[in-house]
């Protein structure tokens, strides 16, 4: 970049606009702990009792216009700082993202489902993403959807996360533009939007590594969306789906991408989809890589593998 740009080498990043990040010969770690803490005291709730998730298990907001209103410009400021926490808070995605659609009217229930974020946040406000070094060097997404979830307007809500290795580099969780009839169609349209993501990450990955782009795989957990998108047919059940959204039928044809089933247990994108009991929740945490990066839980790291190893 020196020989395009004029710039000065400042050394190895260590912290950039509320990222902490930390480079080692294991891998790289990044985390908002300074920036999460921040926020808490912000809201006044810095000495709050924390709790497991943030939104409680099978919760589901409405506009709930018949609750009394509570400050709006409050909580959209409260919800733009969150929103900047997921850049390294996948785990966060899905329940900003449900708060983040009442913006313009927030009732009484928004506001209680906030401070259980923020509950939340108090207690894993050391946790961020590590990238290891010598892992895989494939990229693989995950593509899931909630059917009917939204109590408005019936539209279902999609979420994709692409993993480069074991860790994530990209999430979305947010609600599709148009109903789906069926659980199949809402599955299909979310691997869609996955796909349009997966080609934009093969042009970046190849222009930064100047190698060809490889085919990028898939995993959805919905056996009818697979083989809606991998048959070329038009099928009689499918005529009413929008056009544009069988976009990942030519990505398959053309061999940019491949789709595969994955059991439910290990479909990482669920997180996206839906509010999770605590049990679920936690292991999903874990599989996407969020981790707690805090001092004291990286000494208490250290302190183990040195007893393991004696």
């Amino acid at each position: 970049m020196s020989q395009q740009f004029e710039m000065s080498d400042l050394g190895i990043l260590t912290y950039y606009l509320g990222m902490e990040v930390k480079q080692s010969s294991q891998g790289i770690t990044i985390k908002q702990e300074a920036y999460a803490l921040r926020i808490l005291k912000e809201a006044g709730m810095g000495d709050c009792n924390s709790t497991y998730i943030p939104m409680e298990f099978g919760l589901q907001l409405s506009k709930a216009l018949d609750e009394p209103e509570i400050d709006a410009t409050l909580y959209r400021r409260r919800i733009g700082c969150l929103r900047y926490l997921m850049h390294s808070r996948p785990d966060l995605a899905f329940a900003i993202g449900i708060l983040s659609k009442y913006m313009h009217s927030p009732r009484k229930a928004h506001g209680d489902a906030l401070r259980q974020v923020l509950r939340y946040l108090k207690g894993t406000h050391g946790y961020g993403l590590v990238f290891k070094c010598g892992g895989s060097q494939k990229l693989i997404g995950y593509s899931d959807s909630s059917h009917n979830t939204d109590p408005d307007d019936g539209r279902s809500t999609t979420g994709h996360l692409f993993c480069f290795g074991d860790t994530p580099i990209t999430w979305c969780s947010q609600k599709q533009d148009t109903v789906a009839l069926s659980s199949c169609e809402a599955e299909f349209m979310a691997a869609t939007e996955a796909a349009k993501q997966a080609i934009w990450l093969q042009d970046l990955l190849s222009e930064i590594t100047g190698r060809k782009a490889e085919k990028t795989l898939i995993r959805v957990d919905n056996k009818s969306a697979i083989a809606l998108a991998k048959n070329p047919v038009f099928h009689r059940r499918s005529k009413h789906i929008q056009k544009r959204f069988h976009f990942i039928r030519e990505c398959v044809e053309r061999d940019h991408i491949d789709v595969e089933h994955v059991p439910g247990t290990e479909q990482k994108a669920d997180i996206l989809t839906k509010a999770l009991a605590k049990i679920k929740f936690k292991e999903m945490r874990e599989k996407i890589q969020v981790q707690d990066l805090s001092e004291n839980a990286l000494k208490l790291r250290r302190e183990n593998v040195v007893d393991k190893l004696q």
